[in-house]
């Protein structure tokens, strides 16, 4: 059996429900029934066969409407594995530190076509390093405490996913300065980031090797498998860009959060209109079981 949730808090009715029913019937996925997670937020559709032909039924049907869909049996997953920059927190680290520098557009261009999986990225971020060299390290907290906003939804998801026992990881192509204490206020067991290196209290205009990139990500998600004794449908990873790409398509539930184009067509959901609180009306969970303190 398969489900497809459909979400958008405040503006689902109940003839989605019908309407979705229908859609899942003349595509041949033989609809086993419908109801609410949380009225006229999210929906959960049942079905017998055919996930691919649901995806395409029910993805861009209804507007505004995020769609998951998923095997029923094991929706609440065991471990979680999220990229930071434009996934957990609202920002591009390395762009507003750029912006401290007076050469944010240079360098943001550089960011959006690494993302889209135009650069690669390890040799891109050692370009983009090495333009902040001789920035004061004072500027790393400031740009933490005043540019650094944790995306809605994120604390949400992690605490609630924890209070059922799951483990969260942070692995981010960014920066540890940055990875760490923001994978602490979200809840995170623990944060995998680049290291900036610095000398006299400025910039070196270099990371410690080896980078954390894509491998990095998927080797994360593959260790904690192994080390927690899971199978791989029980886990959740989620992020935006092209070196979140390996770890999205090996998780059970690989998510592609409001996402590059390269990252939205390849991951099996993407959550294009909603916060980060649809992954846990994708797991099913109504929002009286959130823990949002």
């Amino acid at each position: 059996m398969f489900i497809a949730t459909l979400i958008a808090p405040g503006a689902l009715m109940a003839g989605h429900i019908s309407e979705g029913r229908d859609r899942l019937n003349a595509a041949g996925c033989e609809s086993a029934g419908g109801g609410w997670i949380d009225e006229g937020a999210a929906i959960d559709l049942a079905f017998a066969i055919s996930p691919d032909a649901a995806r395409a039924a029910l993805e861009g049907a209804f507007a505004g409407v995020d769609v998951v869909v998923q095997a029923a049996e094991g929706r609440r997953k065991r471990l979680i594995v999220a990229d930071m920059d434009s996934t957990m927190i609202t920002v591009e680290c390395i762009d507003e530190l750029a912006d401290y520098a007076g050469i944010k557009p240079q360098i943001a261009a550089v960011t959006e076509a690494a993302m889209r999986g135009e650069l690669d990225f390890e040799s891109a971020l050692d370009a983009r390093v090495a333009l902040l060299k001789g920035l004061d390290e004072a500027v790393i907290q400031r740009c933490l405490d005043e540019r650094v906003t944790i995306m809605p939804g994120a604390e949400a998801l992690v605490k609630t996913m924890r209070g059922w026992g799951a483990r969260a990881i942070l692995v981010s192509g960014g920066f540890t300065r940055f990875a760490e204490p923001v994978a602490a206020k979200i809840g995170f067991h623990r944060a995998i980031a680049n290291r900036l290196e610095i000398a006299n209290g400025m910039l070196s205009g270099t990371v410690t090797k080896p980078i954390v990139g894509a491998q990095t990500k998927l080797d994360t998600l593959r260790g904690a498998i192994a080390e927690l004794g899971l199978p791989a449908e029980a886990t959740l990873a989620v992020g935006d860009g092209a070196n979140d790409l390996a770890m999205i398509g090996a998780a059970g539930l690989g998510v592609a959060y409001h996402a590059k184009p390269i990252v939205a067509a390849a991951a099996a959901a993407r959550i294009d209109h909603n916060d980060l609180t649809a992954l846990l009306y994708a797991q099913g969970v109504p929002r009286a079981e959130w823990v949002t303190a």
